[in-house]
């Protein structure tokens, strides 16, 4: 390799010469360095599943001997993230919230949904579209279970009793969009369905104790009427059911993509596809400022207005005025804290 490296030194190759750089490229060695023998090589290691020529094997059942079976989608849910096989009545009770969660109607998600349907893009990517819209305030089961881990905790460790925690935890998050109470289902019983069902299966357990005694603290210090709501219901129960905070958002995001799927293939049957520029938007849908003239470039003095504030009144009067301009950003509330805090997960890799 020195001959070739001799070689380039004459032809001179851009600025490689350069006293500048702080070593000789041309006397450097090609090929790699020798492998590391003191550790393993990488390589990717699960004990979820593995795959080959004649079977895939899902924490050590064979999954087409499962189907063969007779155990469903369900029961390989269990299997994936909990290397068990449910009872039936476990079963039974996780049909019942996946069905529930499965469809909203014309929800945030399937909204999405159809927009993207209307760019003719693939279903894949709408039913994506639609998972990513599972926020912290419209699917937080994340930041739900958490919160009923981390004041259970106390509890268990004796610093308070159910009924002090549940109305420690109501007086600290109250105004939480995760705390699986609210005013949205004071007339839906759909919520109190889901947990008189999963006490009739016999699977209720301590999340659903928690979070009824979590609606009655709520309750007492509310001034408007709240209740239990589909969050609550969904996230308390499927931790009954054994699922982590985190599983029961994955499993329900994906869940609710089966009816986007649908939603899709609705919105690209019942009407053509939006080509790029093709949409107009009419004037009376417009609410901004008012047509005016483009002023000559050499009046812009006229028309410029500096953004430059000199005293801490202008400041707070220029911010309180852009808080009527919509789009600005100024009536945003900022998140002090990190964002992604947010879901309840407090550390970073292995939970």
């Amino acid at each position: 390799m020195g001959d070739l490296n001799e070689i380039k030194r004459k032809r001179k190759i851009g600025n490689l010469d350069s006293p500048k750089n702080p070593f000789d490229y041309y006397d450097r060695e090609y090929g790699t360095v020798p492998r590391d023998t003191k550790r393993a090589p990488f390589q990717w290691v699960s004990e979820v599943a593995y795959k080959n020529v004649h079977r895939i094997v899902s924490r050590g059942y064979d999954t087409t001997e499962l189907m063969e079976e007779g155990y469903g989608v369900v029961d390989m849910l269990f299997v994936d993230y909990q290397a068990r096989i449910p009872t039936i009545e476990e079963e039974k009770m996780l049909n019942y919230v996946m069905i529930m969660a499965l469809e909203d109607g014309l929800s945030m998600p399937a909204v999405l949904s159809r927009i993207v349907a209307k760019s003719k893009t693939f279903l894949t990517q709408a039913c994506g579209t639609s998972i990513l819209a599972f926020g912290h305030a419209y699917g937080a089961y994340s930041a739900f279970g958490n919160r009923l881990e981390k004041y259970l905790n106390r509890i268990d460790n004796g610093e308070c009793s159910l009924e002090a925690g549940a109305a420690l935890l109501v007086k600290e998050n109250l105004n939480d969009e995760a705390l699986g109470v609210s005013s949205l289902m004071t007339k839906d019983v759909a919520a109190k369905r889901m947990f008189a069902r999963a006490k009739k299966l016999g699977i209720s357990g301590r999340y659903i104790a928690f979070t009824e005694e979590i609606v009655k603290a709520a309750q007492k210090i509310c001034d408007s009427p709240v209740d239990l709501d589909m969050l609550g219901a969904t996230g308390a129960t499927m931790m009954d059911l054994g699922f982590t905070p985190e599983a029961t958002w994955a499993i329900l995001a994906v869940t609710r993509a089966f009816a986007a799927g649908a939603h899709y293939i609705e919105e690209i049957e019942r009407d053509e596809y939006t080509r790029l520029g093709q949409e107009l938007t009419p004037k009376e849908d417009y609410d901004g400022p008012e047509d005016r003239p483009v002023p000559p470039l050499k009046d812009r003095t006229k028309y410029a207005k500096s953004v430059i504030c000199k005293t801490p009144q202008e400041w707070t009067n220029r911010f309180e005025e852009m808080k009527n301009i919509s789009g600005s950003g100024f009536s945003i509330i900022e998140e002090v804290k990190d964002p992604s805090k947010k879901s309840g997960i407090k550390k970073v890799g292995k939970l």
